[in-house]
């Protein structure tokens, strides 16, 4: 995974060159044969690092222009020709000649052009002729810049942790972000878990000028989006059609090899009726449990069937229990502790499905762009934990998300609850593969905000896009029984039952009622949750860390750290114990115990 790393406003010369920039670059190297790049520029005070994967098709930093006076660093995906010009990825990557032709298109409109890309990407331009630097990120700010302000000069990384090695005063959480990590599960307001460190804001395009002053400007209003004129059901399904039918093809093109990370759902299996791709071109994944088939496996090992494609399942084996801890330190790390340690189970299984195509085209971001579905929300965090202060962060948690969530439902989904609450997972797929989603194009998005208002959260213009772009898809219900053509009393049987497995499974993991443990407790032995684990989802907490965790939960000293000041004297070994013996469900809240503990040594206190 690239990244990079600058300094703007901070003298160069023989005393501080190096100084910071060093240990900004050793922070985005992740592997011996990455390959880094310095460069260094007096007159506007600016100091670059990049580091590139081996193997990386563009080594240069920047990449120039003929003249030399304009110098680009460009990362992100651009799957939609700009200006009648194809960007597709090359390993990851803008290939050398499509940012030679963005730097083309900079010279002939200037910094408008950012405007019209299709994609998520952030990056910078050195304009030698207008003595600027422009910093820049994606409409929807998913592929994050962090960066902190001072008198010392504005540093700025693709990843937090660059910034903390370079100033170590920053090494601190930030308790109201911790706060917000705790119960909503992601920071909010475009800040960071580190004191000091914030997020460029979505759509940003900020100038930097010689003489000190910098112009920080937003390239794209959703209100532009808001005001359009909402279609009539017919109009919207004919658009939908038109332009999923137009750009789904797009996303399988590029260099490199794409896979199909498929579902038991809607999101994906639109893809896969709008793809058409020849038979056996197309392989198809699941990510499947230790106990079952999930619903999952089994409806896209029939999908993927239908459309003569191979399907492999991805399962999680004994060696993640193994390697939980290594594994669970890595998400944290790629994530800037963004992901908590529940994401262990997402590194191993994209780890192994780079083994079958390093793009994973995905469906992600469907239901919430299509069907307005809020993902996330302020949650019930055990009080009896925290100290009497952090209680009262946590309620100012609680309503700083209702602040920020009033307002127009699709705006806070595709620009507040992307960036902030998705980027965490998305950032641990991108450490291991290119994950890629038709949802984030430009036209999709901006045509849901068109649905008919009796559409806007209907699973009805999904299943009918289904229908027309592969109608034998639609012969196969999906993990909720849904399908386009019904037969009334199978439908509903089929429906009652999905629905009861798919709560009883979270009873039996992270829901796990107070009232329930006894009865746990009792029957333990029997594994009567076997009866519905595994039905729907393939990876559960609450049992591991019970059984194939419990030496690693056991062997966790975690009182004294910086991030669990936040608890009561003694609740953490009673948290820890009380799950152990069964006497209470302490799921979520042993997740963000350990990832604050591994965020403390990774972070604040590593060398």
């Amino acid at each position: 995974m690239s990244g990079f790393a600058g300094i703007i406003g901070q003298p160069v010369t023989e005393a501080t060159t190096g100084s910071a920039l060093v240990p900004m670059t050793r922070s985005l190297t992740r592997d011996p044969s990455d390959i880094t790049g310095e460069w260094r520029y007096q007159p506007l005070a600016l100091q670059l690092a990049m580091t590139f994967g081996a193997g990386s098709s563009t080594h240069a930093v920047p990449v120039w222009n003929g003249r030399r006076d304009i110098g680009l660093i460009f990362l992100g995906d651009l799957p939609t020709p700009v200006a009648g010009r194809s960007f597709f990825p090359d390993r990851g990557e803008i290939s050398q000649g499509g940012l030679a032709a963005l730097i083309d298109l900079y010279e002939e409109r200037g910094p408008g052009w950012i405007a019209e890309l299709n994609g998520t990407f952030h990056g910078l331009i050195v304009d030698l002729r207008e003595q600027t630097v422009l910093l820049f990120n994606d409409r929807y700010g998913l592929n994050r810049v962090y960066y902190h302000q001072s008198a010392e000069g504005f540093f700025f990384s693709t990843e937090a942790k660059a910034l903390l090695a370079a100033i170590p005063a920053l090494r601190r959480i930030d308790q109201r972000g911790l706060a917000e990590f705790f119960s909503v599960g992601c920071v909010l307001q475009n800040r960071s878990l580190f004191d000091g460190i914030l997020l460029l804001p979505p759509g940003s395009l900020w100038t930097f000028h010689r003489d000190g002053r910098i112009d920080k400007h937003r390239y794209f209003d959703p209100t532009a989006w808001e005001q359009q004129t909402p279609l009539d059901a017919v109009a919207y399904g004919e658009r939908l059609r038109e332009v999923f039918g137009r750009i789904t093809p797009r996303y399988l093109q590029g260099d490199d090899r794409v896979a199909m990370s498929l579902t038991g759902g809607l999101d994906s299996r639109v893809i896969l009726a709008w793809a058409h791709a020849e038979p056996g071109s197309l392989p198809c994944y699941t990510f499947g449990g230790p106990y079952r088939d999930c619903a999952d496996v089994s409806l896209a090992r029939k999908l993927a069937k239908l459309c003569h494609q191979p399907h492999s399942t991805i399962r999680i084996g004994r060696n993640f229990f193994e390697n939980f801890p290594a594994l669970a330190q890595e998400t944290v790390r790629v994530s800037d502790g963004t992901m908590d340690v529940s994401g262990a189970v997402e590194l191993y299984v994209n780890r192994q499905a780079r083994a079958i195509a390093p793009v994973r085209l995905t469906g992600n971001y469907g239901s919430e762009i299509l069907r307005s579905n809020v993902a996330f929300r302020p949650g019930r965090p055990d009080t009896a934990l925290f100290s009497p202060e952090f209680c009262g962060r946590l309620d100012e948690a609680a309503e700083t998300y209702r602040s920020e969530a009033a307002g127009h439902r699709l705006s806070f989904i595709a620009f507040k609850q992307v960036p902030w609450h998705h980027y965490a997972r998305l950032s641990v797929e991108k450490s291991q593969l290119t994950p890629r989603s038709p949802y984030l194009n430009n036209e999709v998005v901006a045509l849901a905000y068109r649905a008919p208002p009796e559409l806007a959260t209907s699973a009805g213009p999904l299943l009918d896009l289904i229908a027309a772009g592969n109608p034998i898809l639609d012969t196969v219900g999906t993990d909720r029984a849904l399908r386009r053509r019904r037969l009334p009393v199978v439908t509903k049987l089929a429906t009652t039952w999905q629905e009861f497995t798919a709560k009883a499974e979270y009873a039996c993991d992270y829901g796990l009622p107070a009232w329930l443990t006894p009865v746990d407790r009792t029957l333990g032995g029997l594994h009567w949750d076997r009866l519905f684990l595994g039905r729907h989802k393939f990876y559960h907490f609450r049992t591991w860390y019970r059984h194939e965790l419990a030496n690693h939960l056991r062997e966790c000293n975690v009182e004294g750290h910086n991030g669990t000041a936040c608890y009561r004297d003694g609740t953490v070994d009673r948290m820890i114990a009380g799950h152990l013996s069964g006497r209470s469900n302490h799921t979520s809240d042993l997740h963000k115990l350990l990832t604050v503990q591994l965020i403390d040594r990774l972070f604040l206190h590593a060398p």
